[in-house]
């Protein structure tokens, strides 16, 4: 009779030491192996996949408008302001419209559009000379700010919609989540959480491609306004040189020599 007793303490001893090591194994082999976000993209649903894909690519539009815009407005800005303080000296307006010749800038062609309106009034220096000066220039300084503005608007689109589409991710990795619960009829952990974490990551990437856009849209759009300051102070200065403008047949003439 001993012997039996010994021999079932020695069982339920086993057993007892088996039976952890068993439920860790079966926890662990329930358990994703890799939830690196990485790991979290390729376990996925497809249609997770192609949220976190088009969020992927909203982001690095954002940076590359950003990139580019910044560049734009540094050089033109610069070009901008130099031609600006050029025209503050001891200037005519015809020595400006020659020294801009045909360059593109916004400021030469604000120059060029108040010297060929110039021109065309046949020096007659009145008060209509100044109105239609002026809506030249207004027409150009709108045409430069459009031109100058061109893909912020991308960049306001990404900022408004990008948390909406990674909600989208999320309800569809969630909804998927209670679907492998109802399917598996279990609660456990190790079924639910890769769907959420996924979930949690096509939020996550939302917010990283949401919260750039809208930053670097305002910063864009101060310096967009500061470049039209710089141009309001252009035509301003060309409308202080139309009416200083006497010697119109001198100026006339200049530009038929060109």
């Amino acid at each position: 009779m001993q012997g039996i007793f010994g021999l079932r303490h020695v069982i339920v001893a086993i057993a007892l030491a088996l039976a952890p090591t068993s439920a860790f194994a079966i926890d662990e082999a329930l358990l994703p192996r890799n939830l690196s976000p990485w790991g979290m993209f390729l376990g996925a649903d497809i249609i997770v996949k192609t949220v976190m894909v088009g969020l992927a690519i909203a982001s690095l539009v954002t940076w590359t408008v950003w990139l580019a815009k910044t560049i734009e407005l540094r050089r033109k800005a610069a070009l901008a302001l130099q031609r600006t303080r050029a025209l503050e000296g001891n200037i005519k307006l015809t020595e400006a419209a020659e020294r801009a010749g045909d360059a593109l800038d916004a400021v030469a062609q604000l120059i060029q559009s108040c010297a060929k309106e110039a021109e065309l009034s046949g020096g007659m220096l009145d008060d209509g000379l100044q109105e239609r000066v002026a809506l030249r220039l207004e027409r150009v300084e709108a045409a430069m700010s459009r031109q100058i503005a061109r893909g912020t608007g991308v960049l306001a689109t990404i900022g408004a919609t990008a948390p909406f589409v990674g909600l989208f991710g999320t309800v569809w990795g969630i909804m998927n989540s209670f679907i492998g619960i109802s399917e598996s009829h279990t609660t456990s952990l190790a079924v639910v959480a890769p769907g959420i974490a996924e979930a949690l990551l096509a939020t996550a990437l939302g917010l990283v491609a949401a919260i750039p856009a809208v930053v670097i849209y305002n910063h864009l759009v101060r310096g967009i306004a500061n470049y039209r300051a710089l141009l309001g102070d252009a035509s301003a200065q060309l409308m202080l040189l139309a009416s200083r403008q006497r010697d119109h047949r001198d100026f006339r003439l200049s530009r038929a020599a060109e």
